[in-house]
Protein backbone atom coordinates (compact mmCIF):
# COMPACT_ATOMS: atom_id res chain seq x y z
CA UNK A 1 0.00 0.00 0.00
CA UNK A 2 1.67 3.27 -1.10
CA UNK A 3 1.84 5.86 1.63
CA UNK A 4 -1.16 7.97 1.14
CA UNK A 5 -1.49 11.58 0.00
CA UNK A 6 -4.40 14.62 1.35
CA UNK A 7 -5.99 14.57 -1.67
CA UNK A 8 -8.74 18.12 -1.90
CA UNK A 9 -9.07 17.37 1.72
CA UNK A 10 -11.52 20.53 1.70
CA UNK A 11 -14.99 19.53 1.07
CA UNK A 12 -18.40 20.38 1.09
CA UNK A 13 -19.30 19.12 4.17
CA UNK A 14 -17.37 21.01 6.10
CA UNK A 15 -19.55 24.30 4.97
CA UNK A 16 -22.36 22.30 5.29
CA UNK A 17 -21.69 21.71 8.99
CA UNK A 18 -20.32 25.03 9.70
CA UNK A 19 -23.63 26.09 8.44
CA UNK A 20 -25.84 23.60 10.68
CA UNK A 21 -23.95 24.59 13.96
CA UNK A 22 -24.16 28.55 12.60
CA UNK A 23 -28.02 27.88 12.54
CA UNK A 24 -28.02 25.74 15.66
CA UNK A 25 -26.84 28.19 17.45
CA UNK A 26 -29.02 30.39 16.01
CA UNK A 27 -26.70 33.08 14.53
CA UNK A 28 -28.48 32.33 11.05
CA UNK A 29 -31.32 34.60 12.36
CA UNK A 30 -29.26 37.49 10.92
CA UNK A 31 -28.90 35.19 7.82
CA UNK A 32 -32.24 35.13 6.56
CA UNK A 33 -33.13 38.61 7.12
CA UNK A 34 -34.47 40.63 9.86
CA UNK A 35 -37.10 39.04 12.17
CA UNK A 36 -39.11 40.89 14.18
CA UNK A 37 -37.70 43.87 15.97
CA UNK A 38 -35.58 44.55 13.11
CA UNK A 39 -32.32 44.09 11.89
CA UNK A 40 -30.33 45.14 14.80
CA UNK A 41 -32.84 43.55 17.04
CA UNK A 42 -32.32 40.31 14.44
CA UNK A 43 -28.65 40.97 15.13
CA UNK A 44 -28.73 40.93 18.63
CA UNK A 45 -30.69 38.22 19.31
CA UNK A 46 -28.52 36.04 17.21
CA UNK A 47 -25.31 37.26 18.97
CA UNK A 48 -27.06 36.79 22.51
CA UNK A 49 -28.57 33.56 21.34
CA UNK A 50 -25.39 31.77 19.83
CA UNK A 51 -23.19 32.98 23.41
CA UNK A 52 -25.52 30.40 25.08
CA UNK A 53 -24.12 27.57 23.30
CA UNK A 54 -21.62 26.25 25.11
CA UNK A 55 -20.10 29.21 26.82
CA UNK A 56 -20.06 30.66 30.44
CA UNK A 57 -22.88 32.87 30.89
CA UNK A 58 -22.73 34.01 33.95
CA UNK A 59 -22.95 38.02 34.81
CA UNK A 60 -19.43 37.22 36.71
CA UNK A 61 -18.02 36.36 33.29
CA UNK A 62 -16.15 39.48 32.07
CA UNK A 63 -17.11 39.43 28.50
CA UNK A 64 -20.68 39.42 29.12
CA UNK A 65 -20.30 42.41 31.88
CA UNK A 66 -18.88 44.60 29.59
CA UNK A 67 -21.72 43.31 26.97
CA UNK A 68 -24.45 44.70 29.51
CA UNK A 69 -23.08 48.46 29.32
CA UNK A 70 -21.71 48.67 25.69
CA UNK A 71 -23.81 50.51 23.79
CA UNK A 72 -25.59 48.96 20.50
CA UNK A 73 -23.58 50.30 17.28
CA UNK A 74 -26.51 50.39 14.38
CA UNK A 75 -22.98 49.96 11.88
CA UNK A 76 -21.82 47.59 13.71
CA UNK A 77 -25.06 45.54 13.87
CA UNK A 78 -25.46 46.11 9.82
CA UNK A 79 -22.27 45.01 9.36
CA UNK A 80 -22.37 41.78 11.51
CA UNK A 81 -25.53 40.98 9.66
CA UNK A 82 -24.15 41.55 6.12
CA UNK A 83 -21.01 38.79 6.86
CA UNK A 84 -23.58 36.21 8.42
CA UNK A 85 -25.82 36.63 5.25
CA UNK A 86 -23.06 35.83 2.85
CA UNK A 87 -23.81 32.43 0.92
CA UNK A 88 -21.68 29.34 1.48
CA UNK A 89 -20.91 29.58 -2.41
CA UNK A 90 -18.99 32.91 -1.97
CA UNK A 91 -16.31 32.24 0.61
CA UNK A 92 -14.11 35.08 -0.57
CA UNK A 93 -16.92 37.99 0.10
CA UNK A 94 -17.15 36.06 3.64
CA UNK A 95 -13.72 36.06 4.16
CA UNK A 96 -13.58 39.67 2.72
CA UNK A 97 -16.44 41.18 4.91
CA UNK A 98 -15.13 39.07 8.02
CA UNK A 99 -11.60 40.84 7.79
CA UNK A 100 -12.98 44.13 7.47
CA UNK A 101 -15.35 44.16 10.21
CA UNK A 102 -12.38 42.59 12.51
CA UNK A 103 -9.94 45.57 11.03
CA UNK A 104 -12.96 47.97 12.11
CA UNK A 105 -14.44 46.64 15.10
CA UNK A 106 -11.96 45.16 16.90
CA UNK A 107 -13.79 45.34 19.83
CA UNK A 108 -16.64 44.47 18.70
CA UNK A 109 -18.82 41.80 20.57
CA UNK A 110 -19.64 39.66 17.62
CA UNK A 111 -15.97 39.19 17.45
CA UNK A 112 -16.05 35.26 18.58
CA UNK A 113 -18.61 34.62 15.89
CA UNK A 114 -16.80 36.36 13.17
CA UNK A 115 -13.55 34.67 13.86
CA UNK A 116 -15.40 31.21 13.66
CA UNK A 117 -17.27 32.31 10.49
CA UNK A 118 -13.49 33.02 9.15
CA UNK A 119 -12.48 29.74 10.15
CA UNK A 120 -14.43 27.87 8.45
CA UNK A 121 -14.36 30.37 5.46
CA UNK A 122 -10.26 29.94 5.44
CA UNK A 123 -10.76 26.23 5.61
CA UNK A 124 -12.96 25.86 2.64
CA UNK A 125 -10.44 28.23 0.44
CA UNK A 126 -7.38 26.00 1.62
CA UNK A 127 -5.78 28.84 3.75
CA UNK A 128 -4.92 26.43 6.22
CA UNK A 129 -2.54 28.99 8.16
CA UNK A 130 -5.15 31.33 8.13
CA UNK A 131 -7.68 28.94 9.22
CA UNK A 132 -5.44 27.80 12.49
CA UNK A 133 -5.02 31.24 13.56
CA UNK A 134 -8.47 32.46 13.56
CA UNK A 135 -9.67 29.21 14.81
CA UNK A 136 -7.20 30.34 17.54
CA UNK A 137 -8.75 33.66 18.27
CA UNK A 138 -12.34 31.97 17.95
CA UNK A 139 -11.23 30.05 21.20
CA UNK A 140 -9.50 32.60 22.79
CA UNK A 141 -13.02 34.72 23.12
CA UNK A 142 -15.18 31.12 23.15
CA UNK A 143 -13.31 28.11 24.60
CA UNK A 144 -16.62 26.00 24.01
CA UNK A 145 -16.69 26.80 20.57
CA UNK A 146 -17.02 23.27 19.55
CA UNK A 147 -16.73 23.54 15.84
CA UNK A 148 -13.98 25.34 15.80
CA UNK A 149 -12.51 23.01 18.37
CA UNK A 150 -13.41 19.69 15.93
CA UNK A 151 -12.20 21.61 12.65
CA UNK A 152 -9.07 22.57 14.31
CA UNK A 153 -8.34 18.65 15.66
CA UNK A 154 -9.22 16.92 11.47
CA UNK A 155 -7.19 19.85 10.04
CA UNK A 156 -3.93 20.16 11.99
CA UNK A 157 -3.34 16.45 11.89
CA UNK A 158 -4.19 16.50 7.88
CA UNK A 159 -1.54 19.25 6.82
CA UNK A 160 1.79 17.78 8.97
CA UNK A 161 4.23 16.93 6.68
CA UNK A 162 7.87 15.76 6.86
CA UNK A 163 8.91 19.45 7.25
CA UNK A 164 6.26 20.19 10.18
CA UNK A 165 8.16 21.45 13.25
CA UNK A 166 7.50 19.27 16.17
CA UNK A 167 4.59 17.14 14.56
CA UNK A 168 4.17 14.99 17.98
CA UNK A 169 3.24 18.61 19.67
CA UNK A 170 1.04 19.42 16.55
CA UNK A 171 -0.34 15.68 17.24
CA UNK A 172 -1.16 16.56 20.72
CA UNK A 173 -2.64 19.87 20.08
CA UNK A 174 -5.08 18.64 17.39
CA UNK A 175 -5.85 15.24 20.14
CA UNK A 176 -6.59 18.05 22.59
CA UNK A 177 -9.08 20.11 20.59
CA UNK A 178 -11.25 17.27 19.01
CA UNK A 179 -11.20 15.28 22.43
CA UNK A 180 -12.55 18.79 24.37
CA UNK A 181 -15.11 18.91 20.98
CA UNK A 182 -16.43 15.16 22.15
CA UNK A 183 -16.94 15.96 25.93
CA UNK A 184 -18.77 19.70 25.23
CA UNK A 185 -20.86 18.39 22.35
CA UNK A 186 -23.18 16.62 25.00
CA UNK A 187 -23.71 19.25 27.28
CA UNK A 188 -25.13 21.71 24.85
CA UNK A 189 -28.62 23.32 25.43
CA UNK A 190 -30.57 22.96 22.23
CA UNK A 191 -31.59 26.75 21.40
CA UNK A 192 -34.99 27.98 20.80
CA UNK A 193 -36.55 28.01 16.84
CA UNK A 194 -34.11 24.93 16.09
CA UNK A 195 -35.28 21.58 15.79
CA UNK A 196 -34.37 18.74 17.47
CA UNK A 197 -33.92 17.10 14.34
CA UNK A 198 -31.10 19.97 12.89
CA UNK A 199 -29.84 19.73 16.45
CA UNK A 200 -29.39 16.32 16.52
CA UNK A 201 -28.12 16.66 12.74
CA UNK A 202 -25.20 19.64 13.96
CA UNK A 203 -24.12 17.93 16.56
CA UNK A 204 -23.59 14.23 14.78
CA UNK A 205 -21.66 16.04 11.96
CA UNK A 206 -19.79 18.13 14.30
CA UNK A 207 -18.77 14.84 16.32
CA UNK A 208 -18.02 12.95 13.13
CA UNK A 209 -15.29 15.85 11.83
CA UNK A 210 -13.74 15.32 16.06
CA UNK A 211 -13.59 11.89 15.55
CA UNK A 212 -12.42 12.15 12.47
CA UNK A 213 -9.61 14.20 13.68
CA UNK A 214 -8.60 11.99 16.76
CA UNK A 215 -8.80 8.79 13.91
CA UNK A 216 -6.42 10.83 11.92
CA UNK A 217 -3.77 11.20 15.15
CA UNK A 218 -3.98 7.87 15.63
CA UNK A 219 -2.90 6.50 11.92
CA UNK A 220 0.05 9.29 11.81
CA UNK A 221 1.17 7.78 15.27
CA UNK A 222 0.72 4.47 13.22
CA UNK A 223 -1.98 2.99 15.51
CA UNK A 224 -4.56 1.58 13.05
CA UNK A 225 -6.35 -0.11 15.62
CA UNK A 226 -7.53 3.45 16.78
CA UNK A 227 -7.12 4.58 13.91
CA UNK A 228 -10.10 2.41 13.14
CA UNK A 229 -12.09 2.49 16.21
CA UNK A 230 -12.54 6.17 15.33
CA UNK A 231 -12.96 6.23 11.91
CA UNK A 232 -15.99 4.10 12.36
CA UNK A 233 -17.82 6.30 14.32
CA UNK A 234 -17.44 9.35 12.12
CA UNK A 235 -18.93 7.26 9.42
CA UNK A 236 -21.50 6.10 11.43
CA UNK A 237 -22.27 9.50 12.58
CA UNK A 238 -22.12 10.98 9.29
CA UNK A 239 -22.28 8.29 6.33
CA UNK A 240 -22.40 10.68 3.53
CA UNK A 241 -19.05 13.01 5.07
CA UNK A 242 -15.77 13.86 4.27
CA UNK A 243 -14.48 11.12 1.75
CA UNK A 244 -11.06 11.18 3.25
CA UNK A 245 -12.34 9.11 6.59
CA UNK A 246 -13.63 6.61 3.91
CA UNK A 247 -10.26 6.25 1.96
CA UNK A 248 -7.98 6.43 5.36
CA UNK A 249 -10.18 3.93 7.16
CA UNK A 250 -9.50 1.75 3.97
CA UNK A 251 -5.71 2.31 4.13
CA UNK A 252 -5.78 1.90 8.11
CA UNK A 253 -7.72 -1.48 7.69
CA UNK A 254 -5.92 -2.58 5.06
CA UNK A 255 -2.39 -2.61 6.79
CA UNK A 256 -3.88 -4.01 10.00
CA UNK A 257 -4.80 -7.13 7.40
CA UNK A 258 -8.40 -6.29 7.39
CA UNK A 259 -8.82 -6.61 4.22
CA UNK A 260 -12.75 -7.42 3.97
CA UNK A 261 -13.35 -4.27 6.08
CA UNK A 262 -10.59 -2.42 3.75
CA UNK A 263 -12.50 -3.63 0.52
CA UNK A 264 -15.66 -2.08 2.00
CA UNK A 265 -14.04 1.19 3.00
CA UNK A 266 -12.88 1.91 -0.68
CA UNK A 267 -15.82 1.29 -2.22
CA UNK A 268 -17.72 3.85 0.07
CA UNK A 269 -14.59 6.24 -0.99
CA UNK A 270 -14.98 4.97 -4.68
CA UNK A 271 -18.73 6.19 -4.59
CA UNK A 272 -17.49 10.01 -4.30
CA UNK A 273 -16.24 11.28 -7.14
CA UNK A 274 -13.44 13.78 -6.87
CA UNK A 275 -9.49 12.66 -6.72
CA UNK A 276 -9.77 10.26 -4.49
CA UNK A 277 -11.85 8.05 -6.51
CA UNK A 278 -9.66 6.03 -8.83
CA UNK A 279 -6.86 5.56 -5.86
CA UNK A 280 -9.52 3.87 -3.85
CA UNK A 281 -10.48 1.56 -6.55
CA UNK A 282 -7.17 0.30 -7.06
CA UNK A 283 -6.55 -0.08 -3.52
CA UNK A 284 -9.89 -1.69 -3.42
CA UNK A 285 -9.16 -3.93 -6.01
CA UNK A 286 -5.59 -4.63 -4.61
CA UNK A 287 -7.41 -5.56 -1.26
CA UNK A 288 -9.76 -7.88 -3.33
CA UNK A 289 -6.67 -9.70 -5.02
CA UNK A 290 -5.20 -10.32 -1.18
CA UNK A 291 -8.40 -11.79 -0.22
CA UNK A 292 -8.71 -14.44 -3.04
CA UNK A 293 -5.20 -15.29 -2.43
CA UNK A 294 -6.08 -15.86 1.08
CA UNK A 295 -9.17 -17.72 -0.27
CA UNK A 296 -6.71 -20.08 -2.55
CA UNK A 297 -4.81 -21.01 0.33
CA UNK A 298 -7.40 -22.01 2.40
CA UNK A 299 -8.64 -24.62 0.02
Amino acid sequence: MEVMHWHGYINDRIALAAAVMLCASAVCAAQGGAPAGGAAGGAAAASSMSRNIGRDTSPLNPENSLELIRPVDKAEETAFRDFQRVSPEDMAKKIELGEKFLKKYPKSNYRAIVYSGLTSAYLMTNQVEKMQQSGEMALALNPKDVLVLAMLGQTIPRVITASTPEPQKELERAEKYAKQAIEQIPQLAKPANTSDQEFAQAKNQTLAIAHSGLGLVDFRRGDFAGTIAELDQAVQLDPRGDVTNYYVLGVASYNAKHYEDAVKAFDKCAAFSGNLQSTCKENGEKAKSLIAGQQGVLK
